[in-house]
């Protein structure tokens, strides 16, 4: 019997959630490859040496798999992640498909594990990575002072929009070098995105963007709780991971130091945060990583009950398939 079946293989989401499956052990018997009309004999990576064959998910039986994961469009989850947990499939979506069903729990593993067993669809989602990666280091602190605020600003790879988007900024880079014309090179991006930072990230949603818009909520919908959130998110010339400026205001008083060895102990975070020039992590020190760095952790004078920090993690390996893969191990294990 095939246990975990990973749907959207052939996008890079799909493929690191199957490189996370073999780097833990789990055999190619013990895995589906699926994706959306596949032509026959398509294959992709299982590790560093094996290939794994692409199903057509129109023809897969969900009832031979233990944990599905979609990593697709919102439609093609739509149309399969309820048919696979009516066949006694556990489903995990990275879509956002059911951001809106009270019924489909959204998990950061490390952070609100206990809603795993509070699915009563058999349906979990994951937020964004950015949030995955803000709210993480923040589980410990959030236990302790109660979190009330975050200002947040958000400085997003080109592979958010995919390979086109990292295709654009390099072919413009290189245009730029070699003096020749960026006319008809803009068609992922509204504006030049080589050498330059652009303050949108997704589609305006009134006077917010639809990424801003999605900070906000999923955060509540993490913590459980109407917290306030303000975020402001721009586009960076870079290739991959997402870094943020997190300014945070709790309840109670907080002491930064505190704060510190707190991030210090939660899994999956580390801080590197030494007041000396480069004594901080950037994106590209973060890229291939399976971990969330930290810097630049300091007291807001501003506010009562204050402090901000940097965040930099690899939205895919961190942010989005890591997430992924260690949800399926506490499912595993429940």
């Amino acid at each position: 019997m095939k246990k975990i079946a990973v749907i959207g293989v052939l996008e890079s989401v799909g493929r690191e959630v199957l490189a996370f499956l073999a780097d833990g052990g789990y055999k190619l018997s013990e895995v589906a490859a699926l994706d959306v009309k596949a032509p026959l004999g398509t294959q992709v990576s299982f590790g560093e040496e094996n290939d794994i064959d692409v199903y057509n998910l129109d023809d897969f039986d969900f009832s031979t798999v233990e944990i599905a994961v979609f990593t697709t469009t919102e439609e093609i989850s739509r149309r399969y992640a309820l048919k696979a947990a009516q066949k006694g499939c556990k489903v995990i979506d990275c879509s956002g498909a059911f951001f809106t069903d009270g019924d489909v729990p959204m998990i950061i593993a490390g952070v609100n594990n206990e809603k795993l067993t509070k699915a009563p669809k058999n349906i979990v989602s994951v937020p964004s990575a950015i949030v995955t990666q803000i709210l993480l280091p923040l589980k410990t602190v959030d236990d302790l002072y109660k979190i009330k605020r975050l200002i947040i600003s958000t400085y997003t790879s080109t592979s958010a929009y995919g390979k086109d988007a990292m295709d654009e900024l390099f072919n413009q880079t290189r245009k730029i070098f070699m003096n020749e014309s960026l006319v008809d090179n803009q068609k992922v991006f509204d504006k030049q995105i080589a050498f330059n930072v652009i303050p949108q990230v997704e589609d305006f949603i009134g006077e917010e963007t639809r990424c801003e818009w999605i900070i906000n909520a999923e955060s509540k919908k993490v913590l459980d709780r109407d917290i306030k959130v303000h975020a402001n998110c721009a586009f960076v010339p870079a290739f991959i991971g997402n870094a943020a400026y997190v300014n945070v205001e709790c309840q109670h008083e907080v002491d930064v130091d505190e704060v510190r060895k707190l991030m210090k102990q939660t899994e999956g975070v580390i801080v590197f945060d030494k007041n000396v020039k480069g004594g901080y992590v950037t994106l590209n020190d973060v890229q291939g990583e399976i971990e969330v760095y930290i810097s630049r952790l300091r007291q807001d004078a501003s506010i009562e009950n204050g402090f901000s920090f940097w965040s930099a993690a690899d939205n895919f390996r961190f942010g989005l398939a890591g997430n992924i893969y260690k949800i399926i191990q506490l499912w595993q294990q429940n």
